[in-house]
């Protein structure tokens, strides 16, 4: 099967992205603790146009978060490619980290993505709900196929019903869930 140029959505609309987003299925990264559950990303827009990025897991029944800034690589282009840039570790943040987030499909009422890089090292289904219709995720795995993703990497990633109000969960303030993510737990 011959792939397809990977291709990101052009004149997305930052302001209707804005908000939170549950992780449905992502590819297992070294940077999110392998049990990781409830995981959502929450986008808020700076007055700088930048974006105010609150990723949250939950592992051991603890929640986990990182902050970051988003931003467009190149403000005049109208591609959805952004970087992410975060500090690490979450509970010292000295040491930045960049990577690419691309957002390769959004429905036309900003209710599921599909986000990636052109690397495809790293693959998300997101949702504005803890829960997908199954055959809009199949959908979106066969766009990421498509395109060359090796699908057989996704984790579907367990949310509960409701999800957990990050308020309510003890915090893990050592940052354990990253240093276990060091070495690949």
């Amino acid at each position: 099967m011959t792939t397809k140029e990977m291709e990101v959505v052009k004149n997305l609309d930052v302001e209707r992205y804005m908000g939170r987003w549950y992780e449905i299925a992502s590819f297992p990264s070294r940077n999110q603790p392998k049990d990781g559950v409830n995981t959502r990303a929450t986008y808020t827009l700076n007055q700088d146009g930048t974006v105010h990025v609150l990723n949250e897991t939950w592992s051991g029944g603890k929640r986990g978060s990182i902050e970051g800034i988003a931003y467009k690589v190149d403000p005049k282009s109208d591609e959805a490619k952004l970087k992410v840039k975060f500090y690490v570790p979450p509970f010292l943040p000295i040491i930045p980290i960049v990577g690419d987030y691309w957002v390769l499909y959004i429905d036309d009422d900003y209710q599921y993505a599909l986000i990636g890089q052109p690397s495809k090292k790293y693959l998300w289904i997101l949702c504005r709900q803890p829960h997908l219709d199954e055959e809009i995720y199949n959908q979106l795995v066969e766009k990421a196929k498509e395109v060359g993703y090796d699908v057989s990497k996704l984790h579907k990633t367990p949310q509960a019903d409701p999800p957990p109000d990050g308020q309510d969960a003890p915090n893990d303030t050592k940052g354990i869930w990253w240093i276990k993510s060091i070495f690949g737990k």
